[in-house]
């Protein structure tokens, strides 16, 4: 495929209507000298060939060996082939980026053909001792979103202009879920295969997929995965209907899965009643049960949204690719509807939620993504370790990360018949029908953004529509004052034309609502879109008996933007007092002495424990106590 055609070829979504178009997959690129630029190419050549590595080292490809041979024994998680999956999507994304191995993609093709059933069922797990279960119990056989993964990759690859033997897979084993779903009533207890279906219709036009996803939205929550004794229908979001339902609930990744694939199907059958469900409950999950971070999942028993205002920094289970599902379910809203709030809860996520998740090193990752760690957590277990891992036995998230990262160019901008519009900003080139636009920018660590023009006809009339940030209050365009959503330039666009948006990054100092019990009294610092933490490593006190719970925050004093060389490139510093509370008695007591003055130096949460473990905490108590 040529880079001509590649710049129509769709990235991960492509609707067919809805207020914006997004661009083609290599119509964004990504500078390697900007921060996610820097992201993608770590992504390149760290992250996704440590997720090759560690598949085939965890068992995971082996597994589908397996089929074939009938040698050796299952090894990892029943739903492990779909880590293989997300893995071959971002092989796949990183191909149509002009990046990934062609000879990767068609080795695991020809596994897989290998492996494939003559009926077109392809799962490793239930090929080999557990034939006989096969869709016998979808409440937890994942059958169905393993399914859901496999069509991803082959879109991506198809996309990719090298996928047509992968698509052909992954196009048998849908045309057998069409053949049985169509008659039979049943969903599967992970959420996942309805946004997979609806793009593999979109890719082939061929409708029974549209028509399944849908008939899937519609079955859910009607009690057909019956009574699951340890978490309730809530956890496999089979409690109400998605119309009925009006709060987000249950397992979070499950749920935000599923919220995507309510937004494609929408989308796709003009059903203006399922996407105000999609609305209604996006206001639930963003009104009352997401973390700063833009995280979800406040517990860790069954890795579930909470009550209402059930955000415990320290319990936070906050996983990563209940992150990544957000952002998703975002992109799609902004699709869809042009609204604003969705491409500011991207940003959030991505420069929080989501880029905290790998370290620098690109090879470790966290699972769950607390907004404070405690001074002495026994972080051994993988359940609720100190510092990322290079692996989990659910290993979820390091193939998810891998191929959104593979993607991210996709997500910045987008087009409508009118112009342009940018979403992310990001150090890169944007190619559209309108011309071509080149954004020169150190944001987030700075807020000028210099964007400079190249019109397909030049003279032709078009407009620049330029996201304002919820965060900045005092934005301008070319040195005059902005307000509104977006900042619109409508011109007949002059070859070189520039246009400088300026979002200042003053330091922020933030407060929960007041029904979030557990932060009451604390505060948070912020700078442009990033939330910063305080670590034990920057607590400078000569007394080894003070910890990281022992400050207390002067809110009342600056806080000042301190720019710096390296890996942290501005850090917070702020103002407060500590005093040891060792020894203290565990009620009656306060600290052990008097509070001394100290200078608090804060970091980017998503820069967080890249150096030796230790306490972190993102509110932090003040002096005064809550703000008002």
């Amino acid at each position: 495929m040529s880079d001509t055609t590649l710049l129509a070829a769709a990235g991960p979504a492509a609707p067919t209507i809805g207020a914006l178009r997004p661009l083609g997959l290599r119509a964004t690129t990504l500078h390697p000298d900007g921060l996610l630029g820097a992201w993608q190419h770590r992504n390149s050549t760290a992250s996704l060939p440590h997720c090759l590595d560690q598949l085939e080292a965890a068992g995971n490809v082996g597994n589908l060996r397996r089929v074939t041979t009938g040698a050796g024994e299952f090894r990892g998680m029943w739903f492990a082939d779909s880590d293989v999956y997300k893995t071959l999507e971002a092989v796949a994304w990183e191909i149509g980026r002009g990046t990934g191995s062609v000879e990767v993609l068609d080795d695991f093709t020809t596994l897989l053909e290998q492996a494939q059933d003559a009926d077109g069922y392809l799962n490793s797990y239930f090929q080999t001792d557990h034939r006989d279960e096969q869709w016998a119990a979808l409440v937890w056989s994942h059958e169905l979103y393993c399914a859901g993964h496999l069509i991803q990759a082959a879109v991506a690859a198809s996309r990719a202009g090298v996928g047509d033997r992968l698509l052909a897979v992954a196009r048998r084993f849908a045309d057998l879920l069409v053949a049985r779903f169509s008659v039979e009533d049943g969903v599967c207890g992970h959420p996942e295969i309805e946004t997979a279906l609806v793009e593999l219709y979109r890719e082939t036009e061929h409708r029974p997929y549209l028509d399944l996803a849908a008939r899937f939205v519609e079955l859910r929550g009607r009690g057909l995965l019956g009574d699951e004794p340890r978490f309730g229908r809530h956890y496999y979001q089979d409690h109400l209907p998605v119309r009925e339902a009006d709060e987000v609930t249950g397992h979070a990744v499950r749920q935000l899965y599923l919220l995507a694939g309510v937004v494609d199907v929408a989308v796709e059958t003009g059903d203006a009643g399922l996407l105000d469900a999609a609305a209604r409950l996006w206001e639930s999950a963003f009104g009352t049960k997401t973390y700063l971070t833009g995280a979800h999942g406040s517990r860790h028993r069954d890795e579930a949204f909470g009550d209402p205002y059930e955000l415990p920094p320290d319990r936070a289970y906050a996983e990563t690719c209940a992150a990544i599902a957000s952002f998703s379910w975002n992109w799609r809203m902004l699709l869809a509807t042009g609204g604003h709030r969705y491409a500011d809860e991207l940003e959030r996520v991505l420069y929080n939620g989501i880029a905290g998740s790998t370290a620098r090193d690109g090879t470790h990752f966290f699972y769950s993504n607390p907004l404070q760690l405690r001074t002495g957590h026994e972080g051994s277990h993988e359940d609720a370790p100190s510092e990322r891992l290079s692996w989990y036995s659910c290993a979820c998230c390091p193939p998810n990360l891998a191929r959104l990262v593979a993607s991210l160019q996709s997500y910045v901008a987008t087009t409508t018949d009118a112009g342009v519009q940018v979403h992310l900003y990001a150090a890169g080139r944007v190619e559209t029908p309108f011309g071509v636009v080149d954004v020169a920018t150190d944001y987030p660590w700075d807020g000028r953004v210099t964007l400079t023009v190249t019109p397909s006809s030049p003279g032709t009339e078009w407009t620049l529509d330029l996201r304002i940030p919820g965060w900045c209050t005092s934005a301008t365009l070319d040195g005059s004052p902005v307000a509104g959503d977006y900042a619109s330039v409508t011109r007949a666009w002059q070859p070189g034309e520039q246009v400088v948006l300026s979002l200042p990054m003053e330091p922020r100092v933030t407060s929960a609502h007041p029904r979030v019990d557990a932060v009451r009294g604390c505060v948070a610092l912020l700078r442009g879109p990033l939330v910063y933490c305080l670590e034990q490593a920057d607590l400078d006190v000569r007394r080894e008996d003070v910890r990281l719970e022992d400050v207390r925050l002067d809110d009342g004093a600056p806080i000042e933007a301190e720019p710096r060389d390296g890996a942290i490139p501005v850090v917070l510093t702020a103002h407060g007092a500590v005093a040891s509370s060792e020894g203290a008695p565990l009620y009656g007591g306060g600290p052990s002495g008097e509070r001394a003055p100290v200078t608090l130096t804060a970091i980017p949460y998503f820069l967080w424990a890249n150096r030796e473990p230790g306490a972190m905490r993102v509110w932090i108590p003040t002096a005064t106590g809550p703000r008002s």
